[in-house]
Protein backbone atom coordinates (compact mmCIF):
# COMPACT_ATOMS: atom_id res chain seq x y z
CA UNK A 1 0.00 0.00 0.00
CA UNK A 2 1.47 3.05 -1.14
CA UNK A 3 1.59 6.47 0.40
CA UNK A 4 2.79 9.85 -0.49
CA UNK A 5 3.53 12.52 0.93
CA UNK A 6 4.13 16.26 -1.32
CA UNK A 7 5.57 18.92 0.47
CA UNK A 8 4.13 21.94 -0.50
CA UNK A 9 5.42 25.68 -0.80
CA UNK A 10 3.15 28.37 0.20
CA UNK A 11 3.64 30.24 -2.83
CA UNK A 12 2.02 27.12 -5.13
CA UNK A 13 -1.66 26.97 -5.61
CA UNK A 14 -3.01 23.73 -3.56
CA UNK A 15 -6.47 23.44 -5.42
CA UNK A 16 -4.28 23.33 -8.94
CA UNK A 17 -2.35 20.48 -7.40
CA UNK A 18 -5.48 18.78 -5.48
CA UNK A 19 -6.91 19.16 -9.35
CA UNK A 20 -4.07 17.58 -10.97
CA UNK A 21 -4.16 14.82 -8.62
CA UNK A 22 -8.04 14.10 -9.33
CA UNK A 23 -7.68 14.22 -12.88
CA UNK A 24 -4.32 12.08 -12.77
CA UNK A 25 -2.55 14.30 -14.46
CA UNK A 26 0.73 13.26 -13.17
CA UNK A 27 2.34 9.49 -13.90
CA UNK A 28 3.16 8.75 -10.06
CA UNK A 29 -0.90 8.50 -9.58
CA UNK A 30 -1.78 6.89 -12.71
CA UNK A 31 -2.44 3.95 -10.14
CA UNK A 32 -5.30 6.04 -8.43
CA UNK A 33 -6.82 7.63 -11.49
CA UNK A 34 -9.53 5.08 -11.74
CA UNK A 35 -10.50 5.31 -8.13
CA UNK A 36 -13.01 6.95 -5.85
CA UNK A 37 -10.81 10.00 -3.89
CA UNK A 38 -11.69 12.17 -0.98
CA UNK A 39 -10.33 14.90 0.55
CA UNK A 40 -9.39 15.83 4.16
CA UNK A 41 -9.13 19.52 4.61
CA UNK A 42 -10.28 23.02 6.17
CA UNK A 43 -11.85 24.17 2.89
CA UNK A 44 -13.77 21.23 2.93
CA UNK A 45 -15.28 22.05 6.35
CA UNK A 46 -15.67 25.26 5.64
CA UNK A 47 -17.89 23.92 3.12
CA UNK A 48 -20.05 22.04 5.42
CA UNK A 49 -20.14 25.10 7.83
CA UNK A 50 -21.66 27.10 5.37
CA UNK A 51 -24.09 24.96 4.18
CA UNK A 52 -25.13 24.72 7.91
CA UNK A 53 -24.95 28.57 8.73
CA UNK A 54 -26.69 29.47 5.56
CA UNK A 55 -28.74 26.41 4.76
CA UNK A 56 -29.16 24.63 7.83
CA UNK A 57 -28.05 21.74 6.20
CA UNK A 58 -27.07 19.19 8.97
CA UNK A 59 -24.17 16.91 7.59
CA UNK A 60 -21.43 16.11 9.59
CA UNK A 61 -23.18 16.65 12.69
CA UNK A 62 -25.47 13.86 14.04
CA UNK A 63 -26.53 15.75 17.01
CA UNK A 64 -29.19 18.28 15.53
CA UNK A 65 -28.71 20.70 18.15
CA UNK A 66 -25.37 20.85 18.21
CA UNK A 67 -23.74 23.07 15.36
CA UNK A 68 -20.09 22.37 13.57
CA UNK A 69 -19.06 26.72 14.67
CA UNK A 70 -19.66 25.09 18.12
CA UNK A 71 -17.62 21.98 18.42
CA UNK A 72 -13.83 22.25 19.10
CA UNK A 73 -11.43 21.87 15.77
CA UNK A 74 -10.44 18.17 17.09
CA UNK A 75 -14.48 17.42 17.17
CA UNK A 76 -15.10 19.20 13.38
CA UNK A 77 -12.07 16.91 12.07
CA UNK A 78 -13.09 13.85 13.59
CA UNK A 79 -17.01 14.56 12.22
CA UNK A 80 -15.13 14.96 8.59
CA UNK A 81 -13.20 12.15 8.32
CA UNK A 82 -15.54 10.05 9.73
CA UNK A 83 -18.54 11.11 6.83
CA UNK A 84 -15.71 10.94 4.18
CA UNK A 85 -14.53 7.36 5.07
CA UNK A 86 -18.86 6.40 5.03
CA UNK A 87 -18.25 6.90 1.25
CA UNK A 88 -15.65 4.57 1.31
CA UNK A 89 -12.83 5.80 -0.55
CA UNK A 90 -9.82 3.96 -2.21
CA UNK A 91 -7.61 7.05 -1.84
CA UNK A 92 -7.76 10.19 0.38
CA UNK A 93 -6.28 13.47 0.18
CA UNK A 94 -4.91 14.92 3.10
CA UNK A 95 -4.42 18.77 3.55
CA UNK A 96 -2.35 19.94 6.28
CA UNK A 97 -4.57 17.75 8.44
CA UNK A 98 -2.32 18.69 12.24
CA UNK A 99 -3.09 22.65 12.05
CA UNK A 100 -5.16 24.21 14.93
CA UNK A 101 -5.24 21.12 16.41
CA UNK A 102 -4.11 20.54 20.21
CA UNK A 103 -1.45 17.77 21.33
CA UNK A 104 -3.88 15.24 22.06
CA UNK A 105 -5.81 16.02 18.74
CA UNK A 106 -2.74 15.71 16.58
CA UNK A 107 -1.82 11.96 18.43
CA UNK A 108 -5.64 11.31 17.90
CA UNK A 109 -5.49 11.81 14.65
CA UNK A 110 -2.22 10.48 13.59
CA UNK A 111 -3.29 6.65 15.09
CA UNK A 112 -6.86 7.38 13.07
CA UNK A 113 -4.34 7.96 9.69
CA UNK A 114 -2.38 5.17 10.49
CA UNK A 115 -5.34 2.59 10.69
CA UNK A 116 -6.75 4.29 7.99
CA UNK A 117 -3.23 3.67 6.09
CA UNK A 118 -3.81 0.09 6.13
CA UNK A 119 -7.08 0.15 3.73
CA UNK A 120 -6.77 3.60 1.80
CA UNK A 121 -3.75 5.05 -0.67
CA UNK A 122 -3.03 8.34 1.63
CA UNK A 123 -2.21 11.77 -0.29
CA UNK A 124 -0.44 13.80 2.23
CA UNK A 125 -0.11 17.79 0.88
CA UNK A 126 1.43 19.59 4.32
CA UNK A 127 3.56 22.83 4.47
CA UNK A 128 5.42 21.70 7.72
CA UNK A 129 8.11 18.96 7.61
CA UNK A 130 7.11 17.69 10.76
CA UNK A 131 3.56 16.65 9.82
CA UNK A 132 4.75 14.17 7.33
CA UNK A 133 3.57 10.94 8.63
CA UNK A 134 6.00 8.08 9.29
CA UNK A 135 4.72 5.16 7.33
CA UNK A 136 4.83 7.32 4.22
CA UNK A 137 6.72 5.37 1.49
CA UNK A 138 7.49 7.98 -1.59
CA UNK A 139 8.13 11.89 -1.23
CA UNK A 140 7.76 14.80 -3.45
CA UNK A 141 7.79 18.34 -3.24
CA UNK A 142 6.06 21.11 -5.08
CA UNK A 143 7.02 24.33 -6.29
CA UNK A 144 6.22 26.82 -8.44
CA UNK A 145 4.05 24.57 -9.99
CA UNK A 146 6.10 21.67 -10.42
CA UNK A 147 5.81 18.39 -8.86
CA UNK A 148 9.33 17.02 -7.92
CA UNK A 149 10.25 13.06 -6.94
CA UNK A 150 12.86 12.30 -4.71
CA UNK A 151 13.86 8.51 -4.88
CA UNK A 152 14.20 8.05 -1.13
CA UNK A 153 13.20 9.01 2.36
CA UNK A 154 16.84 10.04 3.02
CA UNK A 155 17.57 11.88 0.07
CA UNK A 156 14.07 14.05 0.76
CA UNK A 157 15.14 14.87 4.26
CA UNK A 158 18.54 16.17 3.61
CA UNK A 159 17.62 18.73 1.11
CA UNK A 160 14.38 19.70 3.24
CA UNK A 161 16.75 20.51 6.45
CA UNK A 162 15.87 23.71 8.21
CA UNK A 163 18.13 26.67 7.35
CA UNK A 164 18.64 29.18 9.61
CA UNK A 165 16.69 32.51 8.44
CA UNK A 166 18.50 35.79 10.05
CA UNK A 167 17.15 39.02 9.93
CA UNK A 168 20.44 41.73 10.32
CA UNK A 169 18.70 45.17 10.97
CA UNK A 170 18.02 46.16 14.07
CA UNK A 171 14.13 46.73 15.22
CA UNK A 172 13.57 50.32 14.57
CA UNK A 173 12.97 52.99 17.12
CA UNK A 174 9.13 53.99 18.05
CA UNK A 175 8.52 57.78 16.73
CA UNK A 176 7.24 58.40 20.40
CA UNK A 177 8.99 56.74 23.27
CA UNK A 178 6.07 54.89 25.58
CA UNK A 179 4.64 56.62 28.64
CA UNK A 180 3.56 53.21 30.43
CA UNK A 181 6.12 53.37 32.99
CA UNK A 182 4.33 49.80 35.32
CA UNK A 183 6.04 46.83 35.30
CA UNK A 184 3.05 44.80 35.83
CA UNK A 185 0.84 44.65 32.99
CA UNK A 186 -2.09 42.29 33.18
CA UNK A 187 -3.43 40.49 36.65
CA UNK A 188 -5.57 37.98 37.02
CA UNK A 189 -6.52 37.14 40.66
CA UNK A 190 -9.33 34.46 40.56
CA UNK A 191 -11.28 35.00 37.60
CA UNK A 192 -14.27 32.32 36.23
CA UNK A 193 -15.76 32.71 33.51
CA UNK A 194 -19.07 30.98 32.29
CA UNK A 195 -21.07 30.65 28.81
CA UNK A 196 -24.81 29.85 29.07
CA UNK A 197 -24.53 28.70 32.65
CA UNK A 198 -21.15 26.33 31.58
CA UNK A 199 -18.26 27.33 33.27
CA UNK A 200 -15.12 27.78 30.80
CA UNK A 201 -12.47 29.34 33.52
CA UNK A 202 -12.27 28.91 36.86
CA UNK A 203 -9.86 30.24 39.43
CA UNK A 204 -7.25 31.77 36.81
CA UNK A 205 -4.73 33.24 38.35
CA UNK A 206 -1.73 34.94 35.93
CA UNK A 207 0.30 37.55 35.80
CA UNK A 208 2.18 39.17 32.65
CA UNK A 209 5.15 41.42 33.51
CA UNK A 210 6.71 44.07 30.92
CA UNK A 211 9.22 42.53 28.78
CA UNK A 212 8.26 38.33 29.13
CA UNK A 213 7.68 36.29 26.67
CA UNK A 214 5.10 33.99 27.13
CA UNK A 215 3.53 30.89 25.42
CA UNK A 216 -0.21 30.11 26.02
CA UNK A 217 -1.05 26.67 25.52
CA UNK A 218 -4.23 24.38 26.33
CA UNK A 219 -6.59 21.92 24.27
CA UNK A 220 -9.03 23.02 22.01
CA UNK A 221 -11.53 24.20 23.89
CA UNK A 222 -10.44 25.40 26.92
CA UNK A 223 -10.78 28.63 27.06
CA UNK A 224 -7.76 30.30 25.37
CA UNK A 225 -9.72 32.59 23.03
CA UNK A 226 -12.03 33.83 26.27
CA UNK A 227 -8.39 34.53 27.97
CA UNK A 228 -7.21 36.86 25.35
CA UNK A 229 -10.25 38.36 24.63
CA UNK A 230 -10.45 39.57 28.39
CA UNK A 231 -6.83 40.97 27.84
CA UNK A 232 -7.61 43.31 24.86
CA UNK A 233 -11.05 44.51 26.44
CA UNK A 234 -12.92 42.39 23.72
CA UNK A 235 -15.26 40.82 25.98
CA UNK A 236 -17.81 41.87 28.60
CA UNK A 237 -16.79 39.31 31.08
CA UNK A 238 -13.53 40.83 32.78
CA UNK A 239 -16.80 43.49 34.35
CA UNK A 240 -17.06 42.32 37.96
CA UNK A 241 -13.97 40.24 38.05
CA UNK A 242 -10.73 41.08 40.08
CA UNK A 243 -8.09 41.93 36.26
CA UNK A 244 -5.99 44.34 36.26
CA UNK A 245 -4.90 45.46 32.92
CA UNK A 246 -2.67 47.92 32.17
CA UNK A 247 -3.01 49.47 35.60
CA UNK A 248 -6.20 49.78 35.66
CA UNK A 249 -9.13 47.25 37.62
CA UNK A 250 -11.86 46.50 34.62
CA UNK A 251 -14.39 47.97 34.89
CA UNK A 252 -12.85 51.18 36.68
CA UNK A 253 -13.83 53.91 33.50
CA UNK A 254 -11.37 52.38 31.18
CA UNK A 255 -12.31 52.01 27.27
CA UNK A 256 -11.52 49.73 24.36
CA UNK A 257 -9.28 51.88 22.85
CA UNK A 258 -7.47 52.50 26.02
CA UNK A 259 -6.34 49.43 26.55
CA UNK A 260 -5.73 48.95 22.59
CA UNK A 261 -3.45 51.47 22.13
CA UNK A 262 -0.80 49.71 24.11
CA UNK A 263 -1.38 46.28 22.83
CA UNK A 264 -0.16 45.13 19.27
CA UNK A 265 -2.08 41.30 18.05
CA UNK A 266 -2.16 39.59 15.44
CA UNK A 267 -4.26 36.21 14.31
CA UNK A 268 -4.02 35.20 10.57
CA UNK A 269 -7.51 35.52 9.85
CA UNK A 270 -6.77 39.49 10.44
CA UNK A 271 -4.76 39.21 6.84
CA UNK A 272 -8.76 39.18 5.74
CA UNK A 273 -9.63 42.44 6.85
CA UNK A 274 -6.99 44.14 4.14
CA UNK A 275 -8.65 43.06 0.86
CA UNK A 276 -8.50 47.01 -0.68
CA UNK A 277 -5.51 48.56 -2.43
CA UNK A 278 -3.51 49.38 0.20
CA UNK A 279 0.48 49.60 0.31
CA UNK A 280 2.82 48.45 1.91
CA UNK A 281 3.45 51.62 3.23
CA UNK A 282 0.25 52.91 3.90
CA UNK A 283 -0.43 49.65 5.85
CA UNK A 284 2.67 50.24 8.39
CA UNK A 285 1.87 53.63 8.56
CA UNK A 286 -1.79 53.03 9.45
CA UNK A 287 -0.61 51.14 12.11
CA UNK A 288 0.41 53.90 13.89
CA UNK A 289 -2.92 55.31 13.95
CA UNK A 290 -4.70 51.85 15.11
CA UNK A 291 -6.94 52.34 11.45
CA UNK A 292 -7.40 49.51 8.76
CA UNK A 293 -6.65 52.42 6.28
CA UNK A 294 -4.53 55.40 6.25
CA UNK A 295 -7.07 58.50 6.23
CA UNK A 296 -4.77 61.34 6.66
CA UNK A 297 -1.29 62.40 5.11
CA UNK A 298 1.53 60.37 6.62
CA UNK A 299 4.35 63.04 8.17
CA UNK A 300 8.01 62.10 6.71
CA UNK A 301 8.92 60.93 9.99
CA UNK A 302 6.06 58.25 9.52
CA UNK A 303 7.43 57.39 6.10
CA UNK A 304 10.87 56.79 7.08
CA UNK A 305 10.15 54.50 9.88
CA UNK A 306 7.56 52.52 7.98
CA UNK A 307 10.64 51.83 5.07
CA UNK A 308 12.77 50.83 8.16
CA UNK A 309 10.13 48.34 9.32
CA UNK A 310 10.09 47.12 5.18
CA UNK A 311 14.11 46.77 4.81
CA UNK A 312 13.78 44.95 8.39
CA UNK A 313 11.48 42.33 6.94
CA UNK A 314 12.86 42.50 3.38
CA UNK A 315 10.49 44.20 1.62
CA UNK A 316 11.56 47.68 1.68
CA UNK A 317 11.37 47.33 -2.25
CA UNK A 318 7.93 46.89 -2.19
CA UNK A 319 7.05 49.74 -0.78
CA UNK A 320 4.24 50.70 -3.54
CA UNK A 321 3.31 46.91 -3.71
CA UNK A 322 -0.23 46.55 -2.71
CA UNK A 323 -0.70 44.14 0.49
CA UNK A 324 -2.94 41.25 -1.34
CA UNK A 325 -0.15 41.10 -3.69
CA UNK A 326 2.52 39.65 -0.98
CA UNK A 327 2.74 35.78 -0.22
CA UNK A 328 1.30 34.38 2.45
CA UNK A 329 4.67 34.34 4.44
CA UNK A 330 5.43 37.80 3.62
CA UNK A 331 1.98 38.69 4.53
CA UNK A 332 2.20 37.36 8.00
CA UNK A 333 6.20 39.39 8.74
CA UNK A 334 3.95 42.51 7.59
CA UNK A 335 1.52 42.21 9.89
CA UNK A 336 4.01 41.69 12.66
CA UNK A 337 5.72 44.59 12.01
CA UNK A 338 2.30 46.50 12.03
CA UNK A 339 1.51 45.69 15.19
CA UNK A 340 5.17 46.49 16.32
CA UNK A 341 5.86 49.72 14.37
CA UNK A 342 4.51 52.02 18.22
CA UNK A 343 6.34 49.38 20.02
CA UNK A 344 3.63 48.31 21.98
CA UNK A 345 3.58 47.35 25.59
CA UNK A 346 2.11 44.33 24.69
CA UNK A 347 2.09 42.07 21.78
CA UNK A 348 -0.36 39.06 21.34
CA UNK A 349 0.35 36.30 18.53
CA UNK A 350 -2.56 34.04 17.98
CA UNK A 351 -1.13 30.68 15.98
CA UNK A 352 0.86 32.85 13.66
CA UNK A 353 2.50 30.01 11.89
CA UNK A 354 -0.94 27.94 10.91
CA UNK A 355 -0.12 26.80 7.48
CA UNK A 356 3.16 28.19 6.98
CA UNK A 357 5.91 26.24 5.08
CA UNK A 358 8.94 25.81 7.19
CA UNK A 359 10.84 28.87 4.86
CA UNK A 360 8.36 31.31 6.01
CA UNK A 361 8.16 29.81 9.65
CA UNK A 362 11.71 29.98 10.30
CA UNK A 363 11.63 33.92 8.66
CA UNK A 364 8.70 34.39 10.52
CA UNK A 365 10.31 32.95 14.38
CA UNK A 366 13.42 35.10 13.27
CA UNK A 367 11.51 38.23 13.56
CA UNK A 368 9.58 37.81 16.74
CA UNK A 369 12.82 36.53 18.41
CA UNK A 370 14.21 39.94 17.79
CA UNK A 371 11.56 41.57 19.41
CA UNK A 372 12.75 39.69 22.18
CA UNK A 373 16.01 40.45 22.56
CA UNK A 374 15.41 44.31 21.00
CA UNK A 375 12.59 45.54 22.54
CA UNK A 376 10.57 45.90 26.20
CA UNK A 377 7.50 44.70 24.84
CA UNK A 378 5.76 41.63 27.02
CA UNK A 379 4.77 38.73 24.25
CA UNK A 380 1.85 36.30 24.54
CA UNK A 381 2.50 33.61 21.94
CA UNK A 382 0.04 31.33 21.34
CA UNK A 383 0.47 27.80 19.62
CA UNK A 384 0.11 24.24 19.82
CA UNK A 385 3.40 23.54 18.18
CA UNK A 386 6.95 23.58 20.51
CA UNK A 387 8.42 25.70 17.65
CA UNK A 388 12.48 24.71 17.16
CA UNK A 389 14.28 27.74 18.03
CA UNK A 390 11.31 29.81 20.02
CA UNK A 391 12.61 29.91 23.34
CA UNK A 392 9.57 31.74 26.02
CA UNK A 393 10.74 32.25 29.28
CA UNK A 394 7.02 31.13 30.96
CA UNK A 395 4.77 28.74 29.83
CA UNK A 396 1.13 29.27 31.04
CA UNK A 397 -0.80 25.64 30.05
CA UNK A 398 -4.90 25.53 31.04
CA UNK A 399 -6.05 22.14 31.10
CA UNK A 400 -9.55 21.44 31.04
CA UNK A 401 -11.87 20.05 34.20
CA UNK A 402 -15.75 19.18 34.84
CA UNK A 403 -15.88 22.57 36.40
CA UNK A 404 -13.97 24.96 33.64
CA UNK A 405 -10.13 25.03 33.00
CA UNK A 406 -7.61 26.06 35.68
CA UNK A 407 -3.90 27.47 35.02
CA UNK A 408 -1.01 25.92 35.90
CA UNK A 409 2.34 28.49 35.46
CA UNK A 410 5.19 26.29 34.01
CA UNK A 411 8.90 27.45 34.23
CA UNK A 412 10.93 26.03 31.71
Amino acid sequence: MKHFAILVENESSLQTLITSIYEGSYKYFESLKDKKGGIFSAEELEHFIDREERHEIKTLTSNRNQSLLSMSSGERKKALLKHILSKSPEYLIVVNPFDNLDIESQADLKTRLEVISEKIHLIQLVSRLEDILMFTSDFFTYSKGELHYFQNRELFWKVHEKSKNNLSNAIPAPIRASNFFNTELVRFQGVSVSFDGKQILKNIDWTINKGEFWQLIGPNGSGKSTLLNMITGDSHKGYGQNLTLLGNKKGSGESVWDIKKHIGYFTPSMTDKFKGRHTLENMLVAGLHDSVGLYIKPTDNEKQLALKWLALIGLDKKKEVYFHQLSMGQKRLLMVARAMIKHPILLILDEPTVGLDDSNTGLFLALVNKIVNETESAIIYVSHRAEAGLNPQFIYKLSITENGSTGKIVYI
